[in-house]
């Protein structure tokens, strides 16, 4: 074979494995770009990716709907909040007084920028109130407070829900006029503690001055009053009315009244005797409730 014949089948052969090679590089383009590329998914250029012998600049960036687990804006606290009272038959709760104190401790050992609002069941939201809160330090959020950012102060009852979110991003320093990234935040920089309280008493328990009073009922001309109630010996206690005078049968007849359903025309028809009043000291039964709830973080959408 002539020189100028094995020349041509070297061409020809390297020409060959070329094509090879160039095809299966390509084949590995469209592999990366299809693993990185999913149906229905907006990308954009950016990032660095090695693939068969190339780069390529790739990145995700979604134009589409935010998802709070993969593109958090910050960490969000919610609590629930019950603030004052309801008489009977108007609900949602049993009749009583209710309060709500949630206490805020910054675990961080740098100032934490956060903001909390109200959101009421089937009403209004407040405006975000912004605090700066220093490192170690805490703060607490009331009914009172609650009141105030809804421009509500009369004693209506309401019920919603406490929202404290530390943003990640774009934290709002006014003193500084300056915007600071905290995008390595700890998921968890706060601590949060709700404190409920409920009370179905007016006033908080106390001693008082109460009247032992024991009387005879010596006629009842109604018939309301049950027969084995009647030349017995009662007695009830009363709170006492301190530096004021009062007639103790009268007291004694107010109450066989309510209990016994006695109209004003019939209490001249029930003859009452006292046998004795003493004077003692009685305590308010304690109808107070209380309970504690620490709230867990969540990712902010």
């Amino acid at each position: 074979m002539k020189n100028w014949q094995r020349s041509s089948m070297v061409l020809v052969s390297a020409a060959v494995i070329s094509f090879i090679a160039i095809s299966f590089l390509a084949q590995d383009h469209n592999t990366v770009l299809a693993q990185s590329t999913p149906a229905g998914s907006n990308t954009k250029l950016s990032g660095i990716i090695p693939a068969a012998n190339s780069i390529l600049s790739m990145s995700s960036s979604n134009t589409g709907e935010n998802n709070s687990t993969e593109n958090p804006t910050g960490i969000m606290y919610t609590a629930k909040f019950e603030c004052g009272s309801i008489f009977a038959g108007e609900g949602p709760l049993r009749p009583g007084h209710y309060d709500t104190d949630v206490s805020i401790f910054n675990k961080e050992r740098s100032e934490s920028t956060m903001f909390w609002d109200v959101v009421v069941n089937n009403g209004p939201s407040s405006n975000a109130a912004l605090v700066n809160l220093g490192s170690e330090n805490s703060t607490g959020i009331t009914c009172q407070d609650i009141r105030r950012v809804l421009d509500d102060y009369n004693e209506n009852f309401l019920e919603g829900f406490i929202t404290v979110t530390v943003p990640f991003d774009s934290i709002l320093q006014p003193s500084k006029g300056a915007v600071i990234s905290n995008s390595n935040y700890d998921t968890n920089p706060l601590e949060v503690q709700v404190f409920y309280t409920a009370n179905a008493l007016d006033t908080l328990p106390h001693e008082v001055i109460v009247d032992k009073i024991v009387f005879y009922i010596i006629q009842d001309g109604t018939g309301k009053i049950p027969p084995n109630m009647i030349k017995h010996t009662l007695d009830i206690s009363i709170p006492s009315t301190l530096n004021q005078l009062s007639n103790t049968e009268d007291r004694v007849k107010e109450i066989l009244a309510k209990q016994y359903n006695l109209t004003s025309d019939d209490l001249p028809k029930v003859v009452v005797r006292i046998a004795s009043v003493n004077v003692g000291v009685g305590v308010l039964i304690d109808d107070h409730a209380i309970s504690l709830s620490t709230v867990r973080p969540e990712f902010a959408p």
